[in-house]
């Protein structure tokens, strides 16, 4: 049976209704758990003056007798400015930009990444290839909550920094 346009409209729109409350927690009190999710892998941050003489990153990343090779693309990264508000009370907004910071962020995405130890050799190179960082060090990814912890738990991942030719784990 065919049903008139009307009909399949407002049949369309209660049941995008009748989804659209289900994880509300309109009626339960429950805070609602999105579709965001978190890439599997480990995070590069680039600390200046380091990061204004690299040109590429590459993560050699093991863990049970295996390894894989990956290559970072870097981009620059930034700092809030904040721009002020238009009052002090609740209701007032307010604003900030982004400004340049000099330092560099890559990403190696590792879709199998344990959370066990891993060990990563991260090398960096500048102009000509030259080779400014290479240093192994172990880390253990944690496992992300890109929802909050109320929503379960996400993919693991780890952070490493690069400051003043040293690698660390990110805080």
């Amino acid at each position: 049976m065919i049903f008139p346009a009307p009909v399949r409209v407002a049949a369309a729109g209660a049941a995008l209704l009748a989804l659209n409350a289900c994880g509300t927690g309109a009626s339960g009190g429950a805070r609602p758990c999105t579709m965001i999710a978190a890439r599997h892998g480990i995070g590069l941050d680039i600390r200046p003056p380091d990061a204004a003489k690299v040109e590429t990153a590459t993560m050699r990343i093991c863990w049970n007798g295996a390894c894989r090779n990956e290559r970072l693309t870097l981009r620059g990264t930034s700092r809030p400015v904040p721009m002020g508000c238009d009052g002090e009370g609740p209701d007032a907004a307010c604003g900030a930009s982004s400004s340049p910071d000099g330092g560099k962020h890559g990403f190696a995405e590792v879709g199998d990444l344990p959370r066990a130890p891993v060990q990563v050799t991260v090398v960096l190179r500048g102009a000509g290839g030259k080779r400014l960082v290479d240093e192994k060090i172990d880390v253990t990814p944690r496992v992300t909550y890109p929802n909050g912890r109320h929503c379960g738990a996400g993919s693991p991942q780890a952070g490493l920094v690069v400051s003043a030719g040293k690698v660390a784990v990110r805080p």
